[in-house]
């Protein structure tokens, strides 16, 4: 079906930016969407100057969209949400507008809005259809995230490559749980790591994160469609867990087990009211807390295993 054969309906929904990264997966896991928007942002010299992010934007392809059935699936996978204790109620009300749009491209529209951004001392994240030049010691990583999940805007995306630069030796060997675009391995790589073994649950991002480390010249990354059970005991130096923050509960002893002794990992993707879950797991798991991080409302720990 070409562009002029579709009916595009921009869906506006107020939210509380911490859940954005969610409610992007609801809305690709159901709907024929093309393009999402979770803040309209305006860059100057690398550095973000405005943004509306308490709107998050879904461009979806339909006939005909029933609004109070659209609202009602919202009203009801917000509360899921809150019911699991992914999320308090503060995550915005996820009440809906919904426009039917002028016949554009909107699977290319949403690119107008990402700018080359500067997300750690070293690391400039630059569109693969944006063009930039390297400043003194800085390292450009291009990405496209195609339907996968990473952008390098997010404050967890921003941490774990903070951490990456600090903890991570060079000539590592580093693991990558929930790889989903795969920027943290091919930030890993470009940083002085020997070798990345990337894996997400998602097929998709493993797919799209295979072809942005094609896009850097970035062969020695490994991709696999599975969980951290996969990966090899006592094999990494370092570790990325950019997941959310029950999950990493859950995860940890396979986290610890596939650590070298002395290995460092950053566990991040976790929001400012839900670290409890997670402390309590690396205190069951014997592992030291090196540091704490955070950006916005959002927590990372950078944990060592010692034996």
């Amino acid at each position: 079906m070409s562009v002029t054969d579709k009916t595009y309906w921009e869906v506006c929904i107020d939210i509380n930016p911490v859940c954005a990264d969610v409610l992007c997966d609801i809305i690709q896991s159901n709907f024929d969407c093309e393009g999402i928007i979770t803040a309209e942002e305006k860059y100057k010299n690398l550095e973000l100057v405005e943004t509306s992010e308490n709107t998050l934007k879904a461009y979806l392809v339909a006939d005909n969209i029933d609004y109070d059935e659209l609202a009602a699936f919202f009203k009801t996978q917000r509360q899921d949400l809150i019911d699991k204790k992914i999320f308090n109620s503060d995550i915005g009300t996820w009440n809906i507008s919904v426009n039917k749009q002028e016949i554009v491209d909107w699977s290319k529209k949403w690119k107008e809005h990402w700018k080359p951004s500067k997300i750690s001392q070293r690391i400039v994240i630059c569109p693969s259809w944006e063009k930039y030049t390297p400043q003194k010691d800085e390292i450009v990583v291009n990405i496209d995230p195609g339907n996968a999940f990473g952008t390098g805007t997010h404050a967890t995306t921003q941490l774990c490559v903070q951490a990456c630069e600090k903890y991570m030796q060079t000539g590592a060997i580093v693991a990558d749980i929930g790889c989903g675009s795969g920027i943290l391995g091919i930030c890993a790589k470009k940083l002085g790591a020997f070798k990345v073994d990337s894996v997400d649950t998602d097929e998709t991002a493993t797919e799209t994160a295979q072809i942005n480390a094609k896009v850097n010249n970035e062969n020695e990354i490994s991709f696999s469609t599975a969980s951290s059970e996969v990966l090899k005991s006592d094999c990494y130096d370092f570790v990325f867990a950019n997941i959310l923050h029950n999950v990493l509960a859950e995860i940890m002893p396979d986290l610890k087990r596939i650590m070298k002794k002395g290995a460092n990992i950053v566990l991040s993707g976790i929001l400012d009211g839900k670290e409890p879950v997670v402390l309590q797991s690396i205190k069951d798991n014997n592992l030291k807390i090196s540091e704490e991080l955070r950006q916005k409302e959002w927590i990372a720990y950078v944990v060592q295993k010692e034996n």
